[in-house]
């Protein structure tokens, strides 16, 4: 396989769209549709549905993307890694944040990497840690600020500290005058979890199981937005660190307690273990540490180091 055709195979798939690829690649869109063409004619299947709505992948194409993205990133980063030796740091880095901590750190890493980094085009995917895994396991990301034990996700990883869990109510539910509850009293209540593949979900089924406790989980969430706006309508309860909702707890929409034996998870930046970090992930990696630690001066995010 050509390699020109697999790096246009791979922009249209993540793009989505043969105009978009021309922008991005900056090759008239003949050439790109040709050298698909060439492509399926080589592997003698079809790798896209045209659509009136861009290019879809098929069976094949996606299990096409999925063994060679990481192939097609890492000559590309060998590419980046040779001009960056001679300047200043180059290339694309994707960056992967759960929800949580992606609401606290996204807009002000991504200004303070335009700033220190013009020459690095970072891309941030917001996502819960067992997709963020999954794309780092397979290369088509760089880094990820994730939950998890270290010893289990098999990818390198450099601890942060970790990130306190509270109970979050809608306005006037009374966690707010309660300041601090029982982890007894909070699982026995109506709750808001995202679905059980995310690890938030098995901490407090864990949590549960040892207070040999039921849960009541009428709705389920898998997107953090949707979730805090289910507690805001006073659906239930949620389980959350204190600096995802700060703002809404400032605004009056939803309050917050301790809980007396606290819960905690493990939160770490992890990279593939199989491939070397090109020299502007080592970059943004160091950036992202440092900013980490102003958010943790500043009083935004009360991470406690280990």
């Amino acid at each position: 396989m050509d390699f020109r055709q697999l790096r246009t195979f791979t922009c249209v798939a993540e793009l989505g769209s043969l105009s978009k690829a021309s922008d991005t690649l900056r090759i008239a869109q003949p050439a790109l549709s040709r050298q698909i063409k060439l492509l399926e004619h080589e592997l003698r299947t079809e790798l896209f549905t045209r659509n009136g709505r861009g290019m879809v992948l098929t069976d094949a194409g996606r299990l096409l993307l999925a063994r060679t993205s990481g192939i097609v990133r890492q000559v590309d980063q060998i590419r980046d890694d040779i001009q960056s030796a001679q300047g200043p740091p180059s290339g694309r880095v994707v960056l992967g944040l759960v929800p949580t901590v992606s609401c606290v750190l996204s807009a002000r890493f991504a200004r303070r990497c335009v700033e220190n980094f013009p020459d690095i085009s970072l891309r941030i995917v917001e996502s819960y840690s067992g997709h963020l895994i999954e794309w780092l396991h397979r290369g088509e990301m760089d880094l990820s600020i994730i939950y998890g034990r270290t010893a289990d996700l098999h990818l390198a990883a450099q601890p942060l500290g970790r990130d306190q869990i509270v109970a979050v109510g809608p306005r006037g539910c009374g966690l707010s005058r309660k300041k601090q509850v029982e982890i007894g009293w909070l699982l026995r209540q109506r709750l808001v979890l995202p679905s059980h593949s995310h690890g938030l979900r098995a901490l407090i089924e864990h949590a549960a199981a040892l207070k040999k406790i039921k849960l009541d989980v009428q709705l389920e969430a898998d997107s953090f937005r949707v979730l805090t706006s289910l507690v805001e309508e006073g659906l239930g309860f949620a389980l959350l660190p204190p600096s995802s909702v700060r703002s809404e707890v400032a605004d009056g929409r939803l309050e917050t307690a301790a809980i007396a034996k606290p819960l905690s998870r493990e939160l770490i930046i992890a990279s593939p273990i199989d491939r070397p970090a090109s020299i502007a992930t080592t970059a943004v990696t160091a950036l992202l540490r440092e900013e980490v630690a102003a958010c943790r001066k500043e009083g935004l995010w009360d991470i406690r180091l280990t």
